[in-house]
């Protein structure tokens, strides 16, 4: 996240494509809603040197989707078999693929912690991306996330779409509103260059104060009526900006007023190993 988403490969063995557009997906969804309502259904994982592994009780919470923000970033890689030098510690992704809350997984691809170095070599992203496509882990994998993230004050974000081509469907990226111009206008922007069968992450900006909860359903719900409820999900910032330039993990009141505002839409708490310990699942179940 930044401070303040059908090329034909085969997929391995025993690895599941899940495709949410789907009438089917949808009946399974709405069903097992009728029955019990989860507070959230996503878990990011932003993988960096000190969180190799994740661990954590989101299941708790109704998690079962994993959006994984990259398997490689800055040049390296957090799966083997690619040309990417490799990470001194590697995920246990046997046990991450056993988790309840990875029952379904958005396996983010190649990027930069950098946004302005991120779009300034989108093209090496996507081609690094397509060696960790053929390399994926052994995830139960749904989809594919670009994580070059994209707003309206990038003058050249049009020049993504032909590269987006080059990667597998189902396809997301995110994108979030630096402006403050609004849901209905960020969903015009959007509209203009994005390809019809690529997936929408809004990140919501109420981590860094930019909007309320509220105002982030709003957009969500603007950018669902352009493109469709099963096109969108919301990435729910769960840290606060902290004294010193740093971040803290949400409180239970802060986050739980963010979930309560997006019912209705998948949403992913960002990001469960560095802000979702087991004491604030605790807290948010209380």
């Amino acid at each position: 996240m930044s401070g303040n988403g059908s090329v034909g490969f085969a997929l391995k063995p025993g690895r599941r494509v899940f495709l949410l557009g789907s009438a089917a997906g949808l009946l399974v969804l709405g069903l097992a809603g009728c029955q019990s309502t989860p507070l959230v259904q996503g878990v990011a994982w932003q993988l960096d040197n000190t969180h190799a592994n994740a661990y954590g009780e989101w299941n708790r919470l109704g998690v079962t989707d994993l959006l994984l923000q990259w398997t490689a970033v800055d040049n390296t890689a957090y799966v083997a078999g690619t040309h990417i030098p490799v990470a001194p510690r590697l995920p246990d992704w046997n046990r991450v693929a056993q988790e309840p809350w990875a029952k379904h997984v958005l396996v983010g691809l190649a990027g930069r912690f950098d946004e302005n170095a991120a779009r300034a070599n989108v093209a090496l992203l996507v081609d690094q991306s397509l060696e960790l496509v053929r390399a994926a882990p052994r995830l139960n994998i749904e989809g594919w996330y670009f994580p070059v993230e994209v707003d309206p004050s990038w003058q050249d974000a049009h020049s993504l779409a032909p590269l987006l081509a080059r990667l597998p469907r189902p396809l997301w990226i995110s994108v979030y509103d630096r402006g403050n111009i609004g849901g209905a206008a960020l969903a015009d922007w959007l509209s203009t260059w994005l390809p019809n069968d690529v997936g929408v992450l809004l990140q919501d900006g109420v981590g860094v104060y930019a909007r309320e909860p509220g105002v982030a359903r709003t957009y969500a719900d603007a950018l669902s009526a352009k493109f469709g409820l099963e096109r969108v999900r919301i990435i729910a910032e769960a840290f606060r900006l902290a004294p010193g330039a740093s971040f803290r993990s949400a409180t239970a009141q802060e986050l739980r007023s963010q979930l309560d505002a997006y019912r209705g839409y998948r949403t992913y708490l960002f990001d469960g190993p560095h802000y979702v310990p087991p004491q604030l699942v605790n807290s948010l179940l209380q």
